[in-house]
């Protein structure tokens, strides 16, 4: 990959989120709807293509890492407002959701 400046990581707005709910689209085999705190007001909606390696029940509760500020995107009829990071293996034989192993507030700015 091609090196980036650091101006153009700024425009990153990268958070932590606490997963509040998530479950399965309908009539999808891949896709989890997910409500996470970001530390405003309202929640947001996320859709993640997930399901193949978490049972949606085992997420919620979890401190995750969250791309804020990338464009909202309508998948299977749901507003997704971010996208959650994760790690994966070159041929995604693993994959595995970005967490913060200690308690710090939703909302906490990843630097």
């Amino acid at each position: 990959m091609d090196q980036i400046a650091y101006s153009d990581f700024q425009k990153l707005d990268i958070r932590v989120a606490r997963i509040l709910s998530a479950e399965p689209v309908p009539d999808t085999d891949k896709l989890i709807h997910l409500t996470v705190d970001i530390g405003q007001e309202e929640p947001r909606q996320i859709v993640a293509g997930l399901r193949e390696y978490y049972q949606p029940s085992e997420m919620v509760g979890k401190l995750i890492v969250v791309l804020i500020n990338l464009e909202p995107r309508k998948m299977r009829g749901i507003m997704s407002n971010g996208m959650l990071l994760a790690a994966s293996t070159e041929q995604f034989e693993q994959v595995k959701l970005l967490t913060v192993d200690e308690e710090i507030p939703p909302g906490s700015k990843i630097s």
